[in-house]
């Protein structure tokens, strides 16, 4: 079987095992179905996420140019206690920050590689704890902004991480945790704006990942350096394809590579 098109992270769909699904333009591909099965990967060339030029790409998909100018990829992305849509002050674009930070914005608990503090839309749980490799999550507040998440993350991240080891998640050295306790624990580090959100009623989720094989250690697939490559699929934990010889590929971290699969 042969696919091609460019990389933009896996959609999934919640079950036992969770589903993994590569989507391109005109086809799309259901990766639980072809593990145990030869993948080749062939880097054909670049295709940036908003422009879509045959430009090497910067970061999250874009060029240099788009990511610098895109709403997108604006810094309150990755830090969104800098999020001002609340304040009706303008970013890059007023509409679409609206859109996106004035909505119910979750702040969780999860656990992959350690127990870690993070940000999503209501709207994008479990999908944004199954891209972070997390086999147990739990939410801690629900509040109506992104700003509000922005701040709690941060006064969190005085007392657990904000980060996954990915190296540890993928080699499933990981160990069980009573979230609950935790969110439990956390209460009192909330800031007073968003105290009121605390939720104190849920159970944590657990998450079950396709994988027939971790690997022992971590070779990272890197198709700058290796524009192709051929193993067979073990598993798919995170964004990340798990490869029998010991090799993982960053599906998310390649968005914006135009490749061709071959699947034997």
């Amino acid at each position: 079987m042969q696919y091609e098109g460019v990389l933009q992270k896996m959609q999934t769909e919640v079950g036992t095992p969770i589903q993994y699904y590569l989507v391109f333009e005109n086809d799309f591909l259901n990766m639980n179905q072809i593990l145990d099965k030869h993948l080749q990967i062939d880097f054909i060339k670049f295709q940036c996420l908003n422009c879509g030029r045959d430009r090497p790409i910067y970061r999250q998909g874009f060029c240099k140019t788009c990511f610098y100018e895109v709403p997108t990829a604006g810094d309150w992305i990755m830090r969104p206690e800098l999020s001002t849509a609340h304040l009706d002050k303008e970013d890059r674009d007023l509409e679409y920050e609206k859109k996106v930070q004035l909505q119910p914005h979750i702040v969780y608990l999860a656990n992959s590689s350690n127990i870690k503090v993070g940000v999503t839309r209501k709207s994008q749980v479990p999908t944004r704890w199954i891209d972070q490799g997390a086999h147990e999550a739990i939410e801690i507040v629900e509040v109506p902004n992104r700003y509000l998440a922005g701040i709690t993350e941060v006064a969190l991240k005085d007392h657990l991480s904000d980060k996954t080891n990915w190296r540890k998640m993928l080699t499933n050295d990981v160990k069980d945790e009573n979230l609950v306790d935790w969110r439990d624990r956390l209460k009192e580090y909330i800031p007073e704006e968003a105290s009121e959100y605390y939720i104190d009623t849920n159970k944590e989720t657990h998450l079950q990942f396709p994988v027939l094989q971790y690997p022992e250690k971590v070779n990272s697939l890197n198709l700058n350096k290796n524009p192709s490559y051929k193993g067979i699929l073990k598993g798919i934990k995170g964004q990340y394809l798990i490869f029998e010889d010991n090799t993982v590929f960053n599906i998310r971290g390649s968005e914006g590579y135009y490749v061709g699969l071959s699947i034997d």
